[in-house]
């Protein structure tokens, strides 16, 4: 499979999402009505200290370039004074360094590139800080669903233990239906324990990411993602911001051995200077040309050209690894669907009605206590088995996203 077989997945990935953040709208979205959720999550994101420290990077790398495309030199203001016998000379000049070489132009180049550069590598910050803040909010929602399943269980065993310690007392069961039961209830509340702790942790996740989000927070609208196109593009791959940067510093590059190859060549200095002697006015030009003879510069043009050659191959690195991680996270996204996709035909409903055709069974006494609990936790596994598949297919469905750069495309397009 090649990282372009995500082909009809646009149904399912719709409505992938909508499970994960289809909660009730909360008091703080009905204060902000004006505000679409997908401002809320661009505005939340990009209060990250993470990205506001990378907004400021890129904002100095532009103020950096917008000086580089400056001219070189300034002139330099001469000025000489001496006294010969009782009469006073002095004279003043401007020299001017002469970019003759036109390095400039080279420079400005370089400029619009690490512009480019710039504004890609922040783009892609900004889309994994999105998606981190997706996955964790996926992550929470799981946890919550499995700490309500450990929840009711522990409800479940602690009614179960109260009905054998009835019938134990008339008679009907023994001492070891009782052991059994207690024994399951002390095992179930550590699992209890751990779930709540998992929620805990990944609850402050999600604070971490989005400062402003509660648990009653609605971040996407109900139908989830409405991404146009969920067919993987190569162009995706070309325009992905990890390519695009490595190959726009390929591109800087070799602006910066042409720079180097220039930088061996001398540039002239022209003056002109006017002043005034005893006996009469002045008037006068110089000129100088430094002499690359001891230092030719071309140690540093070498050492440029090796720098553009070590950075053409990384950008052909960056852009076959990043053509197998898309293949990856198509390959797992697959894989995640179909098995989802399998685990909600087998349920269909099954998980209320077991729950309750084993309570039956138990009280008719067609279960003992041993195959009754024994049948509880396998059901509670099966439930948290599907509460997994699900968030890891919503996980891997992020992962893609993220991989073929599409993150915020995805976002601008969810309430369209």
């Amino acid at each position: 499979m090649t990282y372009t077989s995500v082909k009809h997945t646009g149904a399912l990935i719709c409505f992938g999402l909508s499970v994960i953040f289809s909660q009730s709208i909360s008091a703080a979205q009905e204060q902000s009505t004006d505000k679409t959720k997908e401002v809320w999550l661009a505005l939340q994101v990009n209060k990250h200290p993470d990205i506001v420290a990378a907004r400021e990077t890129m904002n100095a790398i532009f103020s950096m370039a917008l000086g580089n495309k400056q001219p070189l030199y300034n002139p330099e203001l001469q000025t000489g004074y001496e006294r010969e016998g009782d009469a006073n000379n002095f004279t003043i000049g401007i020299n001017q360094k002469i970019d003759w070489w036109n390095k400039r132009e080279t420079k400005a180049q370089i400029a619009d590139f690490s512009l480019t550069q710039a504004s890609k590598h922040f783009n892609y910050l900004v889309q994994e800080k999105t998606a981190q803040a997706l996955q964790a909010l996926v992550t929470w929602q799981a946890t919550k669903k499995q700490s309500v399943v450990a929840l009711e269980q522990e409800k479940q065993l602690g009614t179960i233990l109260d009905l054998v310690t009835k019938r134990q007392q008339s008679g009907d069961l023994g001492q070891i239906d009782a052991e059994l039961t207690f024994l399951s209830l002390t095992q179930i509340l550590n699992v209890t324990a751990k779930t709540q702790v998992q929620l805990k942790q990944a609850q402050a996740q999600v604070k971490e990411l989005l400062q402003d989000w509660t648990p009653d927070t609605v971040v996407l609208p109900a139908q989830g993602l409405t991404f146009s196109n969920y067919e993987s593009s190569p162009q995706w791959l070309e325009q992905h911001p990890l390519v695009v940067e490595a190959k726009v510093q390929w591109q800087i590059s070799k602006g910066d051995a042409q720079l180097a190859i220039l930088n061996t060549k001398a540039e002239p200095t022209i003056g002109v200077n006017a002043g005034k002697t005893a006996r009469e006015n002045t008037l006068g030009l110089t000129f100088s040309m430094p002499l690359n003879i001891r230092q030719d510069f071309s140690a540093q043009a070498k050492a440029a050209n090796q720098q553009s050659i070590a950075a053409e191959a990384n950008f052909r690195s960056v852009f076959r690894k990043q053509k197998y991680a898309i293949q990856a996270a198509a390959d797992t996204l697959m894989v995640y669907q179909q098995n989802y996709q399998r685990w909600q035909k087998l349920m269909e409903g099954r998980g209320e009605r077991s729950g309750d055709l084993l309570h039956k069974q138990w009280q008719s006494g067609d279960l003992s206590t041993t195959e009754y609990l024994l049948a509880l936790q396998q059901r509670a596994e099966g439930l948290n088995a599907g509460i997994e598949l699900q968030s890891q297919y919503h996980l891997s469905q992020i992962e893609w996203l993220l991989q073929v750069g599409q993150v915020n495309q995805a976002i601008e397009q969810m309430s369209h």
